[in-house]
């Protein structure tokens, strides 16, 4: 499990001149470094008690990692339909913001920032996982090829029912209210998971939203529900200390879109009005190649004048390179921060890196949670 990786890095950069490890703002929120811990499903949360996370072996995880400038927490739903995986949080009741906020007072006290990642996952799941409620999506089109992870083993998703515009506003609520929990729980803001074929990019893409209402057909319109959430979580908190995650591009989850450019661009220019801290951008597929086709990213980071964030198969040197060079502000690492707690420290000196085990991703316990070790002192 700890073996090192092999290190395509520079290690002639200067670590003390690089702006990948010096301090900055993202919107309201001031960071000590510009290294971002991605959101990580890691299905730890206390399922049997309603989805609390909170445990000490969670503040311990989070904790260890806090030498990121800002962590983004693991997808954490706004309601009970929105689960899509075994034992992930809620940040919908007052026991899973008491779980929270034991987390971040942890985080804050190693002196690092979070935000919560609020997300609804739509048509990916299965009544097994949201006590029986039936799967959501702008249209009743299943995904080809997913299956749901229940405790009776692995099961594929069924037809989802397509959303109704009065439930597709109380899901709006549901963000909202999810982000007014984040910021009772401690969170320094909240990052909308817009990304990897969930509820948000179901509307986006025209690969799952066959509307012909105002929320489908033009990108316009397929981009009016991921704006309402927009609009609804920066009125409840504040834009400075909102953020969303787009993909738009990715794969995964079936999801595709005839023309991402079109959809996506109207969205960026659209958030960019609204002022809002950042976008979180998967850079290609996610956790596969770069080099997909549909979306112009130099473009974005020209067009949103909030802070971008870049993300997908980032080593050190393309980190520095990025932020150096102005194509980012910041850059999000996920599975290298589940092997490496003090990843920054080991970026910063281009020390050899934990290699992360699959296998023990989303397994209860400790064992490939929080015993990866640090760097001696």
């Amino acid at each position: 499990m700890n073996a090192p990786l092999p290190q395509a890095v520079a290690l002639a950069v200067d670590a003390g001149t690089a702006r990948l490890f010096q301090p900055g703002r993202i919107g309201d929120i001031a960071v000590a470094n510009r290294v971002v811990m991605a959101p990580l499903t890691r299905s730890r949360a206390d399922e049997p008690r309603g989805d609390i996370p909170g445990s000490a072996m969670n503040i311990d995880y989070y904790r260890q990692r806090s030498g990121a400038g800002l962590i983004i927490s693991e997808g954490t739903q706004v309601a009970p339909g929105g689960k899509g995986y075994m034992a992930t949080p809620g940040i919908y009741s007052d026991e899973q913001v008491e779980g929270w906020k034991r987390i971040t007072d942890a985080v804050h006290a190693a002196g690092s920032k979070i935000v919560a990642q609020i997300w609804h996952v739509g048509r990916i799941t299965h009544p097994a996982l949201t006590g029986g409620l039936r799967p959501v999506a702008p249209s009743a089109v299943a995904p080809k090829g997913v299956v749901a992870y229940t405790h009776e083993g692995k099961v594929e998703v069924p037809v989802p029912q397509a959303l109704s515009t009065a439930e597709i506003a109380e899901i709006v609520d549901q963000y909202r209210r999810g982000a007014a929990n984040a910021i009772r729980a401690g969170f320094d803001g909240v990052e909308i998971h817009g990304a990897n074929g969930y509820l948000i990019d179901q509307f986006l893409r025209d690969g799952a939203n066959h509307r012909t209402d105002a929320y489908g057909g033009s990108p316009e319109n397929r981009a009016r529900f991921a704006l309402e959430v927009v609009d609804a979580v920066a009125a409840e908190i504040g834009a400075g200390r909102t953020g969303i995650r787009l993909s738009p591009v990715t794969p995964f989850n079936d999801l595709s879109d005839s023309d991402p450019q079109a959809v996506f661009g109207h969205l960026v220019e659209q958030l960019d009005r609204r002022g809002i801290a950042f976008i979180h951008w998967i850079e290609g597929a996610t956790g596969g190649p770069r080099d997909v086709p549909g979306f112009d990213f130099a473009w974005a980071r020209r067009a949103f004048r909030g802070t971008y964030i870049a993300n997908n198969g980032y080593d050190r040197a393309m980190a520095i390179e990025a932020v150096d060079s102005g194509r980012a502000d910041a850059v999000a690492f996920g599975r290298l921060f589940i092997a490496n707690p003090d990843l920054v420290q080991r970026l910063k000196r281009g020390a050899p890196l934990n290699t992360p085990n699959p296998q023990t991703f989303y397994t209860p316990g400790p064992v490939g949670y929080t015993d990866y070790p640090a760097l001696a002192a």
